[in-house]
This record gives C-alpha cells, sequence and structure tokens, in this order.
C-alpha cells in the first residue's frame, strides 16, 4: 500500500466516498436553516418547526455510541452501508413528507442514519492510514464541512426561493447511491470471525435515556417551563435509566459502551475536550448571524461569510496539524489550539458591545484555526491508543461526546440569550439589545473555552508514533 494521502492515491477512491457521505450529514445540519419559513408555509404547524433539528440531533446523538460498538464487532463496512441507506430512506421520506409531524418523523429517520455515517468516516480513515498521515487525510474531511458551511444555506435558499423545498432531501438521494456504490466497488476489511453477544438492553437503555436527557435539555425552557412535571420527569426517568445502563455495563459479556473508556485518562480528557468543541461550535453558528444581522443590520449572507472564517481555518489547521503533533506531541498541539480558540472567544466577547464584522470574521478564523490543531490530533491520540476492535467505539464516544456538548450548548447558550432577549422575536428588537444577547452568549462561550483548555491541560502526553499498523486493506 503505498503512503500517499489524496485522492489518485490506492485509497483515493475510499477518501472520496467518506467525503461524500460526510457532505451528506453536514450538508442536512444547515440546509434547513434558511428554508424554514417555505416549509411552514407549505405545511403549517409553526410551533412544531423547531423539532426538525431537535429531532435530527437526538436520533443522531443517541445512536453514535451503539454504532460505534457494533463496528467493532462486525466491522466499519455494513455499518456504515446500513447509514447511507436510512439517511437514503429518511431523505426520499422527507421528500414526500404531507405534514409537519410527518416531516419530523422522517427527519429522525435521517438522523439515525447520520448516526452511523458520521463516527464511521472518521473511524474508517483511522484504520486505513497510519497516524503520521491521518492529519491529512481529516484534513480532507473537514474540508467538507467548510464548503457544505456555504453550500448547505445556499442551496436550501435556492430551493426555497424556486419554491422547490422538497428537492433539499431528493438532492441526497445520487449521492447516497454514488457513496454506497464506491464503498462496496472500493473499500474492504479483513474481520476476525467469532459468536457476539449483542447488548440489547444496554442499547436500549442508552438510547432511551439519552434521549429523555437530551430531550429535557433542549426542550427545558422552550416548550415547557424548567420547573415542570414534562421536564423533571424527563429528567428523573432519564437519570434512573442512565444508572441502570451503567449497571448493565458492568455484566454484559460485550458492552455497548465499554466503561473502560472512562478509566484511561487520554480518553476521559479527549472525551471532555470534544464535549467543549461542541458547546463553542454551537454557541458561535447559533448566535454569530443572529448578533451581527441584529446589530449591524447586515445581510444573512455576509453574516454568514463571517461564521464561515471559521470553516475555512479549521481544514487549514487540521491539515497541518500532523507536522505539529509529529514534532512536539498531540498534548502541546492541543494546547495551542485550544489557546488560539480562547483567545478568539475572548476577542468576541470583549468587542461585542461595538460590533464589526471585520472582527468577527478574523476572531472566527482564529477560533478555525484553533480547532483544527484540537479536534483532529485529540481524536488522533484517542484512536492511536487502542487495537482495531476497540477504535470503534474509542471514535464514538469523542463523536457522541460533541454531540452531546452541542445539545447541552443550545440550551445553556439558549437561556442566557433568552433572559436578555426577552419574549420578543429577535428581528424586532434594538441593536444594543441583541449586541448585549450576544456578548453574553460569546462570555459563555469562552468559559467553556477556559474549562475545555483545563482539561487539553490535564491530557496525558503520549507518544506519537510515525507509523502505524492499517489493519483494513484498500
Amino acid at each position: 500500500m503505498t503512503s500517499a494521502v489524496g485522492f489518485r492515491s490506492e485509497r483515493g477512491p475510499i477518501l472520496i466516498s467518506l467525503m461524500v457521505t460526510t457532505g451528506l450529514v453536514a450538508i442536512d445540519a444547515t440546509v434547513l436553516a434558511t428554508a424554514v419559513p417555505t416549509i411552514v408555509n407549505d405545511l403549517g404547524d409553526f410551533a412544531l418547526f423547531p423539532w426538525l433539528f431537535s429531532v435530527y440531533l437526538l436520533a443522531q446523538a443517541v445512536t453514535v455510541p451503539i454504532y460505534a460498538k457494533l463496528s467493532d464487532t462486525f466491522g466499519r463496512k455494513p455499518i456504515i452501508l446500513v447509514g447511507i441507506g436510512l439517511f437514503l430512506l429518511g431523505s426520499i421520506l422527507c421528500g414526500f413528507a404531507w405534514s409537519m409531524p410527518a416531516l419530523i418523523i422522517f427527519r429522525a429517520v435521517q438522523g439515525l442514519g447520520a448516526g452511523a455515517v458520521q463516527p464511521m468516516s472518521i473511524t474508517i480513515a483511522g484504520d486505513i492510514y497510519t497516524v503520521a498521515e491521518r492529519a491529512k487525510a481529516q484534513g480532507y474531511l473537514a474540508s467538507v464541512w467548510a464548503v457544505s458551511s456555504v453550500v448547505g444555506p445556499t442551496l436550501g435558499g435556492l430551493f426555497s426561493q424556486l419554491d422547490i423545498w422538497r428537492g433539499i432531501f431528493f438532492v441526497n438521494i445520487p449521492l447516497c447511491l454514488v457513496a454506497g456504490w464506491m464503498l462496496v466497488r472500493s473499500f474492504h476489511e479483513t474481520i476476525e470471525k467469532r459468536e457476539h453477544k449483542i447488548d440489547f438492553v444496554g442499547a436500549t437503555l442508552l438510547a432511551v435515556s439519552m434521549t429523555l436527557l437530551i430531550l429535557a435539555v433542549l426542550q427545558g425552557g422552550v416548550s415547557w417551563a424548567w420547573d415542570s412535571w414534562q421536564s423533571i420527569g424527563s429528567f428523573v426517568v432519564g437519570g434512573v435509566l442512565l444508572a441502570a445502563f451503567v449497571f448493565v455495563q458492568t455484566r454484559a459479556s460485550e458492552p455497548i459502551l465499554p466503561l473502560w473508556v472512562f478509566s484511561r485518562r487520554l480518553l476521559v480528557t479527549t472525551t471532555l475536550i470534544a464535549l467543549g468543541v461542541g458547546a463553542m461550535l454551537i454557541g458561535l453558528t447559533s448566535y454569530v448571524p443572529t448578533y451581527l444581522e441584529g446589530s449591524l443590520d447586515v445581510p444573512p449572507l455576509a453574516a454568514g461569510l463571517a461564521l464561515a472564517a471559521l470553516t475555512i481555518g479549521w481544514p487549514i489547521a487540521a491539515t497541518l496539524s500532523g507536522r505539529f503533533y509529529l514534532r512536539i506531541g498531540f498534548k502541546r498541539t492541543a494546547l495551542i489550539g485550544l489557546s488560539l480558540a480562547l483567545v478568539g472567544t475572548i476577542v468576541l466577547a470583549l468587542t461585542a458591545a461595538t460590533p464589526s464584522i471585520a472582527t468577527v470574521a478574523i476572531a472566527c478564523f482564529v477560533i478555525g484555526l484553533g480547532m483544527g490543531l484540537v479536534a483532529t490530533p485529540t481524536l488522533i491520540a484517542a484512536q492511536a491508543s487502542v487495537e482495531w476492535n476497540e477504535r470503534g467505539v474509542v471514535t464514538g464516544t469523542n463523536q457522541f461526546a460533541r454531540a452531546i456538548g452541542s445539545a447541552l450548548g443550545v440550551a445553556i447558550f439558549g437561556a442566557i440569550a433568552n433572559a436578555i432577549f426577552g419574549a420578543g422575536d429577535a428581528s424586532s428588537l434594538p441593536p444594543a439589545t441583541i449586541a448585549a444577547g450576544g456578548g453574553a452568549v460569546f462570555i459563555a462561550v469562552s468559559v467553556v473555552a477556559v474549562v475545555t483548555v483545563a482539561a487539553g491541560a490535564l491530557m496525558p502526553p503520549t507518544p506519537v508514533a510515525r507509523t502505524g499498523s492499517v489493519p483494513a486493506t484498500a
């Protein structure tokens, strides 16, 4: 096998297929934002539209660790193909949705597919590339998110303007088919054949408990009051079921989420870093556009481009991160990245009272550079610390933590913003109020960045191997 990383290398077709599948998830994470008004005008039920995003996030988050464990048992290829199939089915159903409740249910099916696609893409990259090659490979995957951050909203706006919002979902059909075909044709792996016992009880407890807890966090103070029976009941029942899940994991012969993941310092700290990254990202992507549009009255496209500076810096740093961690190690690379992200968030917080689109864009670019030096090296450090049969669980835990961080961030930052915005529509509030709300959120993001830096400082220094075995073959 050649050591080249790129489209023309022996593993190029696999890399392209992974980028296509990652693009499916990345685009669908943003494409609906600009299409919501058109969808609501067609289907009605304006009060329900937030569930289009929440249910997708829920379905994706709770299934990541389940798919991850199954991939360590049955292999990556069947799991990612199942994920692509579910995403394809969900996309077709969404395109034919006849009501808002139906569209919400079908978005959940999409989320079930996304829960397999995203972590499996990263895990397969970890399988077929050595430690020295992974940063460049992950840079290719990160670039997909950069492109999607621009393509998603643009595509959604285009289909909405043409009054054919269903095309948003139908465009996934050829992409799913191409990605699936390329993986079937190009990706081959050797799986050790042995009898397995699936932890169905643990999987069910994890899915239901996390659904209730994330639901309580997402909808508390939005769909119901924090002290309502719905909120309290969701937290209590979810907590009890989560405790039951932990108990079951100590007894299962092949646990769906082995507790050893939380007994290793490297894995615990990289998981906490992923949690912080998820929270910071959701805070910035959710409130930077609102802050700029409301405080400066800039058009949505300009606000979106300022935020896109973050997704430009990310893949640049992710691609270059390999040079850093091969020379100075994973921990020091991550700390440099976390420091950059912290500086960027502090700049946003300190300058919020005097809005400037240039300042925001520069700060977002710096944060993106930091994220690229954090997310990729910490994930690769975690992957490199385990063997093939544990890599899926480790990768899944990392991605699960990021999803949970985003879910918690939605609730925490939303509560902070609502405390300043009140019950009014953000578009009708004075610029000073919007600036104050954005500043409060940016301060909260900075606090998260400080905590994440602390997690990075606790990360143990680990040796970096310049070569590594590649169990899967192209």
